[in-house]
């Protein structure tokens, strides 16, 4: 049996061509059979299957297969795990799952105890997850929530490119094997082949697409020259071979099969619900999946000129999806007819549903302040736009285990969050004071980030008996600016250009105030770890950091106080340092109200599984409706 499993080809029937476009679209991987070149090593993960069965239907019936798609021919075409309505009940056993009236075994430890109604095959695309690659926040959803949802029940795939740039980093691919199959896509006035690794690694599938784009010095989108000339190629190229990693792949013994739900991160994954409104399902392919685009940051749009469209591999009558005319003001020069490719927008018009990082930037990208010019059309899709406000890693930010910070502490026990200041200010040549208030910054040096209402407002700020330490790097005005503050305030200011993961811990745990000014934070993370350390936030009030930083009122619950930091609006020099000052006033003067705030943001639920029950009323909601059809 396992030799007639190894030398199953899996491939889909040619469908019926109709029209030169027909024509140009039967030319992708899951129309011809020829252009799929996989050759799939299914592992026999039988316990107990007589040597020797060659028959499909034999497998199945000893629980090891749910069954084999096969074509009008009866050659086998792809196996299934999950049934087409996409709903499994995962039994409470740690020996089987059972799906229908028949029992699948797996191995004990696949099985996670699960709460979830509803499963489903649920494939995350995006150009980052951590830890195999990471520039920012995106990394670290895409790296921990597929984790919450497969402990769920869901099975789940991460679709994201093999980066390879020479250095140390590459060691992160190290889990990954090559699945010894390609696939060939028609992109960019060409075929290209690119081919997958794959890890499984806390009960998730990490598929990692391989090509020689993806091998270079620098980080997924540039070097120190800046963005690569390439990206609208590279993540063209990363959305086809996502659309054709559940229909090729056999992981675990079984292909994810059509009925799919995809979550697409940002622009780079934004050709997704496109491909499968214009590409697929025309020919009855992924004609019962779904789509979610996930807004990460709306001021990334992947927005090329209208002559790259060519590029993408679509047929010319889906243009108007993507096309994009920039407003008279934003065109380089007279002549400058302002039309433009962009793929963002196109996962807007396709996608099933739109969901935001937090409730507030949901309601934010619909005006035209935080729209970055698609507030219209998201207002007019605001029906399906939700808001789910991003986790964190609990087993990573941890005060009571943290392994970059040099005293451990918790709720019960303080007083180790003493001890990580005083070596903080040791460590930064500070004057070793425990009692003096102590603010942080942690991000990057932009204009987002409200550095330049910090650059105002900290020669006041330091006026006061305070602590300031920045880390972060980014614009060389802001990197200079800190660098000539610290000579200035030598007692008082400490600017750590660059960025050190353990670091930003021991400053975490460190200060008693971390501030964040900035002008948008579609979620924000930083706020999210300080609480989960006890130290309390100062934020600009909008987005994310609005949603999760409730401004201390110190007469409610009876006079016990609510709240876990301050925000401010407007965004202004004043407003941030009047906020910062009554911070300052109360860690000074109210130990009892302080204490309130540290317990209180130390008990918030920031846990990826509170944030992963949330998505996954979406996806019930992404299911009652029918797929996008143009």
């Amino acid at each position: 049996m396992e030799t007639l499993l190894q030398s199953c080809s899996i491939f889909t029937p040619k469908p019926p061509v109709r029209s030169p476009v027909d024509r140009q679209l039967a030319l992708s991987s899951f129309a011809i059979n020829k252009q799929r070149s996989c050759n799939v090593k299914l592992k026999a993960i039988s316990r107990g299957s007589p040597e020797g069965s060659s028959s499909i239907e034999d497998v199945r019936k000893d629980g090891m297969l749910l069954g084999a798609d096969k074509d009008e021919s009866g050659s086998v075409v792809g196996f299934r795990l999950i049934p087409q309505s996409g709903e499994t009940e995962v039994s409470n056993s740690h020996d089987t799952i059972t799906i229908g009236k028949e029992e699948v075994i797996v191995d004990d430890d696949s099985v996670q105890t699960t709460s979830a109604e509803v499963t489903y095959n649920i494939v995350f695309v995006t150009s980052e997850a951590a830890p195999y690659s990471k520039t920012g926040g995106l990394g670290d959803v895409c790296g921990s929530l597929p984790i919450a949802l497969a402990e769920r029940g869901h099975r789940v795939m991460v679709v994201s490119p093999r980066y390879l740039n020479g250095g140390p980093n590459d060691k992160k691919f190290a889990g990954a094997l090559d699945l010894d199959c390609r696939v060939k896509v028609s992109c960019s006035g060409g075929v290209q082949e690119v081919a997958f690794f794959h890890e499984y690694r806390a009960g998730v599938d990490w598929v990692f697409v391989d090509h020689p784009s993806y091998h270079r010095p620098g980080n997924p989108y540039g070097d120190a020259y800046g963005a690569f000339g390439d990206n609208q190629f590279r993540f063209t190229l990363l959305c086809h071979a996502a659309c054709e990693a559940p229909l090729v792949l056999p992981l675990g013994g079984f292909t994810y099969g059509e009925n799919c739900l995809f979550l697409a991160n940002d622009w780079h994954a934004g050709l997704v619900p496109v491909l499968l409104a214009a590409k697929y399902r025309p020919y009855g392919v992924y004609k019962d999946a779904r789509s979610i685009v996930v807004i990460h940051n709306l001021a990334h749009q992947g927005v090329e000129p209208a002559s790259t469209y060519s590029n993408f591999g679509l047929p010319p009558e889906w243009y108007g999806a993507l096309g994009w005319v920039f407003p008279t003001w934003a065109r380089t020069h007279a002549l400058d007819t302002g039309e433009a490719v962009n793929i963002l927008k196109g996962a807007l018009v396709t996608a099933d549903r739109i969901l935001t990082v937090s409730e507030g930037y949901s309601w934010e990208i619909t005006t035209p302040e935080g729209g970055n010019g698609l507030n219209e059309l998201l207002t007019s899709r605001k029906i399906v736009v939700n808001g789910i406000t991003n986790g964190i890693d609990l087993s990573e930010w941890n005060p009571s285990s943290d392994v970059h910070i040099p005293s451990h502490y918790s709720l019960e026990d303080l007083s180790g969050k003493i001890e990580c200041k005083i070596a903080l200010q040791k460590e930064l040549g500070l004057p070793i004071r425990p009692d003096c208030p102590m603010i942080g910054f942690i991000g990057r040096l932009d204009y987002q980030k409200g550095i330049d209402i910090i650059l105002s407002g900290t020669p006041d700020l330091l006026q006061d008996d305070v602590q300031f330490v920045m880390l972060g790097s980014g614009e060389k005005q802001y990197e200079d600016w800190m660098r000539a503050t610290e000579a200035t305030f030598k007692d008082k200011f400490r600017g750590w250009v660059g960025f050190n993961v353990p670091i930003s811990h021991r400053i975490t745990a460190g200060c008693d105030i971390l501030l964040m000014p900035s002008r948008f934070e579609p979620c924000g993370l930083n706020q999210l770890y300080a609480m989960r350390y006890g130290t309390v936030p100062v934020v600009h009030a909008t987005g994310g950091l609005g949603d999760t930083v409730k401004t201390f009122n110190p007469f409610a619950d009876e006079g016990r106080g609510e709240g876990t930091g301050w925000g401010f609006k407007p965004l202004t020099r004043e407003s941030m340092l009047d906020a910062l000052r009554i911070a300052i006033e109360t860690y000074r003067k109210h130990k009892s109200s302080w204490r309130g705030l540290m317990k209180r943001g130390m008990e918030r639920d920031s846990s990826w599984n509170n944030a992963a029950v949330k998505y996954e009323q979406v996806f019930k909601w992404a299911f009652i409706d029918p797929p996008y059809v143009s």
